[in-house]
């Protein structure tokens, strides 16, 4: 009886997982479309924040990563940068404009955004584009796990006194996500052994955007009245995260000059795409409602991106494989 409604789920994933650039920006257009269901899957936020959490330490190919370790330098670069690079465009924004000239909403969204690790499909979407994900698998792990010490501190010095912050509820929130996440993911590897998680690639990335449909409709929760009540204001938060998540991919590929092209991509990629749902999913209740609008909001490049920038990472990847070919 499993078995039987098994398959076609299986099948069905698997279909979705082909079509990943393309399912990811239709999540955001249906989250839109569905309001009157999103303050129902308000609740879901943390439920597919966590199997965010779960599938990309299961996918984690612990060889390539300790080799990484073993030799660190790309690994140190990458997470480095992956941890100051939004906080150093972020702050001097808020410096140049100063923080009292702007809601404290929306300050407090900016250095949420900037403090919050990198989005958790990145590796999923560096796998969709063909590139070798190894460099930014690890250092997406390497950052979501300091990020309960290091992300409580950045939103404090980011945010100050304009926006009152329980740092250590913070703090053992995240480590409830992330640890619990990576005790999941190690019995399902224990389970199923890698061998078998590989040849569940398609089935994954389906189940990635199954999941991002779900965070995309509970996050929707109110910006289709808030862009019918403040159009001006819903422009300028999508201005902000837009701004962000492109200068971060632009700069990435012209400072990392000794990485590849494709890791400074995708460095570029996760250093402006970050993981916010994993910070107001631990604040819980206590997000302002001006901060969900801008969390919402900031989820658009996250999710139309791939689709976006599908030709440029083409490009990349036909320029990889001319250069190795030669």
């Amino acid at each position: 009886m499993i078995a039987r409604f098994a398959a076609p789920l299986a099948a069905g994933l698997a279909w979705l997982g082909r079509y990943g650039t393309q399912g990811f920006a239709l999540s955001i257009l249906l989250g839109l479309a569905l309001p009157q269901f999103s303050a129902a899957a308000r609740p879901l936020l943390p439920v597919s924040i966590f199997c965010f959490t779960t599938v990309t330490f299961m996918r984690a190919d612990v060889g390539i990563i300790l080799g990484l370790v073993r030799r660190p330098r790309k690994l140190l670069l990458c997470a480095l940068w992956l941890v100051v690079a939004p906080v150093a465009l972020i702050g001097g924004a808020l410096l140049l404009t100063g923080r009292t000239a702007l809601d404290p909403g929306l300050v407090l969204g900016l250095a949420l955004l900037a403090a919050a690790p990198p989005i958790m499909s990145s590796p999923a979407v560096a796998i969709i584009y063909g590139f070798e994900p190894s460099l930014i698998i690890a250092g997406v792990i390497v950052t979501t796990l300091l990020s309960p010490i290091v992300a409580p501190l950045l939103v404090d010095l980011l945010a100050g006194s304009a926006v009152p912050l329980d740092r250590w509820v913070l703090t053992l929130r995240l480590l409830f996500f992330i640890g619990g996440g990576m005790a999941v993911a190690t019995l399902l590897r224990l389970w199923l052994g890698m061998a078998k998680i590989r040849a569940m690639k398609a089935n994954l990335d389906g189940f990635g955007v199954l999941m991002y449909f779900i965070f995309a409709v509970a996050a929707m929760d109110g910006v289709t009245r808030a862009a019918i009540a403040d159009p001006g204001k819903v422009g300028l938060f999508l201005a902000c995260a837009f701004a962000v998540s492109l200068v971060g991919i632009m700069a990435s590929y012209l400072v990392l000059r000794p990485l590849r092209p494709s890791d400074r991509f995708m460095v570029g990629y996760g250093s402006g795409q970050r993981n916010m749902g994993l910070l107001v999913a631990a604040l819980g209740a206590g997000v302002p409602q001006t901060t969900f609008l801008f969390f919402a909001l900031a989820q658009f490049p996250i999710y139309l991106l791939p689709w976006l920038l599908r030709g440029v990472a083409a490009r990349i990847k036909r320029s990889e494989s001319a250069a190795d070919g030669a």
